[in-house]
């Protein structure tokens, strides 16, 4: 019995490992792209109308959470029919590659309408790889957790998300305050996609290290299988319902996290590298509540229970937070940024071991990667476009606002419809 446990536990520590480092990489080069957006729609686009550039590099930056749910179909075949480690090391490689050759792309100056064509193919295969390592990651980690583990365990993927987001932010922040404005958008923004090569080298080294029992034992059960299919047709219920309610997910985790920096800098009027800095405050503090959310769903409160919570707070309260930010000064865009960041912890913390429970094994990986990328990589992707696009339409900063309010409604309604097996042994 001894023995079993001390298996168990090094399963959950290696998952726990590389889901961090593995995220910790993926999410810092993917956010980077958002906090930079301003200085990169400069350098791609002809010079002359700053709004349909900036609106062209949003459609750029959701175009990668279009390959998404691409990325999540092949990964998720390849999770469930060859095994979980071959997607992370995949995954990261597809990441590491791209992000690098963002940092050194020539601008529209220097080869004209090439360089926005290439900076769309860095996204499309940085969508793809994103669409494989997270939910790939996190199926990992909840299945080599003890029942009653796998709230926190899974939460743990977010945690490197969070972290490599918050390197993202901060290495934002510091090119930005710390290099003069010209030169930042000369060049001194190409640096920390430039060192997201070096961390991919790293993230690559570690996920090898992962144990490679249970990556290919659970699979060769079920090779007889598709797991594309029994996705789509004996458990398309259960896809539909993920989808609803990662699509509010998404969009609850991009305008806080992602869209609201650069809206408080185009529409509140505060500085660039401020606004970075209050982003980077809120995105730290979620470091410590969501492995919180997750170890209380797998005790105090079951799974739904405290999702349904924190949803509805979301319904009642974006529009009121907004309207606190068109107020202005630095202490209260702060103070909702962190009402936003505490609100968005609880299905950061709660959702990986809940959608993972949702599915059984045999096509569990692909299930959970086209749901999860359906909704939060394209809808919850196509956010900060679709909030640029409400703001100009109606001539309302408080358009982003109702966008977040209806969408929590869809996934207070998703997450209801759910069956919660917070108490169950996987299927």
């Amino acid at each position: 019995m001894q023995r079993v446990k001390g298996r168990h536990e090094r399963h959950e520590s290696s998952g726990v490992v590389a889901g961090v480092i593995g995220n910790v990489m993926e999410w810092y080069d993917f956010a980077l792209f958002g906090y930079l957006v301003s200085y990169i729609s400069g350098d791609f686009f002809p010079p002359g109308n700053e709004f349909a550039a900036l609106l062209a590099t949003w459609g750029i930056f959701a175009a990668g959470f279009v390959m998404r749910p691409l990325g999540g179909g092949l990964f998720g075949w390849i999770g469930d029919r060859v095994g979980r480690c071959t997607v992370l090391v995949l995954s990261v490689v597809l990441m590491a590659l791209p992000t690098f050759g963002l940092g050194v792309l020539p601008t529209y100056a220097g080869i004209g309408i090439a360089a926005p064509l290439l900076l769309v193919l860095i996204r499309l295969i940085q969508g793809l790889s994103v669409g494989g390592e997270f939910s790939g990651s996190v199926t990992y980690m909840v299945e080599t957790a003890p029942r009653d583990r796998r709230g926190i365990s899974g939460s743990w993927a977010n945690v490197g998300s969070m972290v490599g987001m918050l390197l993202g932010s901060g290495m934002a922040t510091g090119v930005t305050n710390l290099l003069p404005e010209a030169m930042v958008r000369e060049w001194g923004w190409r640096i920390p996609f430039i060192l997201g090569g070096i961390l991919g080298l790293f993230a690559f080294f570690e996920v090898r290290k992962l144990h490679r029992d249970h990556c290919e034992q659970r699979e060769k059960k079920h090779l007889s299988r598709s797991p594309l299919k029994e996705a789509l047709t004996k458990d398309m219920g259960k896809t539909l319902t993920a989808i609803a309610y990662t699509a509010g997910y998404g969009v609850i985790f991009y305008i806080p996290l992602v869209y609201l920096p650069n809206y408080v800098h185009e529409h509140i009027g505060m500085d660039l590298g401020l606004s970075m800095q209050i982003n980077t405050i809120g995105t730290f503090l979620l470091l410590f509540f969501i492995p919180l959310f997750g170890r209380l769903s797998d005790t105090l409160m079951r799974r739904k229970t405290i999702l349904s919570l924190a949803f509805a707070f979301l319904v009642l309260g974006s529009y009121p937070l907004f309207l606190l930010l068109q107020q202005g000064g630095y202490l209260l865009i702060l103070f909702v940024q962190l009402v936003f960041a505490l609100a968005i912890a609880v299905p950061l913390g709660v959702s990986p071991a809940l959608l993972v429970e949702l599915y059984p094994a045999e096509d569990r990986l692909t299930g959970y990667s086209l749901a999860y990328n359906i909704g939060l990589g394209v809808v919850g992707g196509t956010t900060p476009m679709m909030s640029a696009w409400l703001i100009n339409a109606t001539g309302s900063t408080l358009a982003p606002a109702l966008y977040l309010a209806g969408l929590s409604v869809v996934s207070l309604a998703g997450v209801l419809l759910m069956r919660d097996r917070s108490r169950e042994e996987l299927q």
